[in-house]
């Protein structure tokens, strides 16, 4: 389609030539140059004297290829949209059109130091949210996660892992470095005051909500299930929706690290 735009232009490009300059219509391109009452081009004259409806024929036509080009332009413009919009489409969900600035913020990392801003920079990071008490979404999307990461290969070193507890009475930094290097030694993990917690996630767009237990037996916590893809500058770039398996993660994260997918 967005061939044939192309072709209506040049040809509404050369009527409009041959009409502004006094050029017969079939005349287009080549070195032309006016003597007298004639034309010259590559050495054959032809008459410039108008023909019976000639100027007719060619408004019509002028008026057809405008046509045809009007509607032309629009829908390879809306095909090249729409192939924009699937290379923003993951197997496992979607890159944002325009990733998304993240302001500075403060956790506490497993290692018991600052986690801010600044160490999610320089490479892909995949950041979950749960807790360490949590029964079954938890364990099994970082179980995934590892798949995914080792399917990587080497290339697994370029993709960081982030868990961030939304727990942090119980989930302690000693507790969670035990926590997810029981996954991957190299995944890291944060928490830090539920306002601080709460304000991350109107960044990032997650929620979370303490649900005390009945009679008394200890609280969960509900909380969501996506993780978020931050591109190397700290930008929230996209969304990956469970249910999540390693073979399609793998697939995300190796298109994003080889080919540099830019939303």
């Amino acid at each position: 389609m967005h061939t044939i735009g192309i072709c209506c232009v040049r040809a509404f490009c050369r009527h409009w030539r041959a009409s502004h300059w006094g050029l017969p219509a079939g005349v287009g391109g080549g070195y032309v140059r006016k003597t007298g009452r004639r034309f010259e081009r590559t050495g054959t004259e032809r008459s410039t004297r108008p023909q019976a409806g000639s100027a007719r024929d060619g408004v019509i036509r002028i008026a057809a290829i405008a046509m045809i080009a009007a509607v032309a332009l629009p829908l390879g413009m809306l095909a090249w949209r729409e192939q924009a919009e699937r290379s923003r489409t993951l197997a496992s969900g979607t890159l944002l059109p325009q990733p998304r600035p993240v302001a500075e913020f403060a956790l506490t990392g497993e290692d018991g130091k600052p986690f801010t801003r600044a160490g999610l920079l320089g490479r892909w990071t995949v950041i979950f949210v749960g807790y360490t008490h949590c029964p079954d979404v938890c364990p099994t999307t970082l179980s995934q996660l590892k798949a995914a990461k080792a399917k990587l290969g080497a290339d697994g070193a370029r993709l960081a892992v982030l868990f961030v507890s939304v727990d942090p009475e119980r989930d302690t930094p000693d507790h969670l470095a035990r926590y997810v290097r029981y996954f991957d030694k190299e995944f890291r993990a944060a928490t830090g005051p539920v306002d601080a917690l709460a304000a991350l996630g109107r960044q990032l767009g997650f929620v979370f909500i303490k649900n005390p237990a009945p009679e008394g037996e200890g609280y969960g916590i509900d909380h969501s299930a996506e993780l978020m893809l931050l591109d190397p500058e700290a930008r929230l770039a996209g969304y990956l929706t469970p249910p999540f398996q390693a073979e399609t993660l793998a697939a995300d994260f190796k298109m994003i690290l080889e080919k540099q997918v830019a939303p």
